[in-house]
């Protein structure tokens, strides 16, 4: 597979679309694809410490000084409400990504420590993602991709209305490209405490409104996220996964 994530796309800002009240009704996807690897979700000490592992080296390539802190975990890992996504090579075992969904059904958003979410967002279904983090091997660029299309079918899933997510420079632009929006539109990037006060820009992604919107942009990933089934991506029942 050589879907890339970064692939260019239309700004959301140039796509008209209507807002719907319900998540659209899905056709099932026509074709099916294996992956070298699995994406699923963490329920045992075990796979949290290989979760852990992908965590850090992703973290220590970039911001060493804060990775630091993430050699063991964090107190939200086990939290209620939050789910953890491990891709894990089929070939050993090894660990290649990781992404850390936190819901609101139980705690504000970690973001909600620096900012107050605007008024569209309050009293909805929320689910951010944090603590991205995939192997420097040229797989790394699908594992990217494939842990985007867990967090949406998680989403999708558990009935979640927006996806959130907080992108440090030059990272939110992958976001854009994935027709992500502003939270906060001309505040550009702001300091998060769960970032270790590195500044983010906060984007936002409505589930219900995703294929139409993807549709309308001639988005090159259309048909691997809504049209192709992936056996290897396992995110499980509704409920989010408590650690065993």
């Amino acid at each position: 597979m050589d879907t890339q994530l970064d692939t260019s796309l239309l700004s959301p800002h140039h796509i008209e679309y209507r807002t719907l009240q319900a998540p659209l009704s899905r056709p099932a996807p026509t074709a099916e694809e294996r992956l070298p690897f699995t994406v699923r979700l963490v329920q045992t000490q075990e796979e949290l410490s290989k979760a852990l592992q992908i965590r850090y080296a992703a973290y220590a390539r970039h911001v060493p000084s804060f990775a630091e802190s993430l050699k063991m975990a964090e107190p939200n890992d086990r939290d209620s409400g939050v789910a953890i996504l491990l891709a894990e090579s089929k070939l050993d075992g090894s660990p290649l990504g990781t992404m850390r969904i936190q819901t609101n059904w139980y705690n504000p958003l970690s973001l909600e420590q620096s900012v107050e979410l605007p008024a569209w967002l309050q009293n909805k279904s929320l689910a951010e993602a944090t603590r991205l983090g995939v192997t420097e091997q040229k797989i790394g660029r699908n594992v990217k991709t494939v842990l985007f299309k867990a967090y949406f079918l998680y989403c999708v899933e558990n009935g979640i209305d927006w996806m959130v997510i907080a992108g440090r420079s030059p990272i939110d632009r992958q976001y854009d490209r994935l027709l992500f929006s502003e939270v906060y539109p001309g505040m550009g990037y702001i300091p998060l405490r769960h970032a270790n006060n590195m500044p983010h820009r906060v984007l936002s992604f409505e589930v219900a409104t995703a294929e139409e919107r993807w549709n309308l942009a001639k988005h090159p990933l259309t048909n691997f996220i809504f049209h192709t089934r992936h056996p290897d991506i396992d995110i499980g029942n509704k409920h989010v996964s408590q650690l065993q």
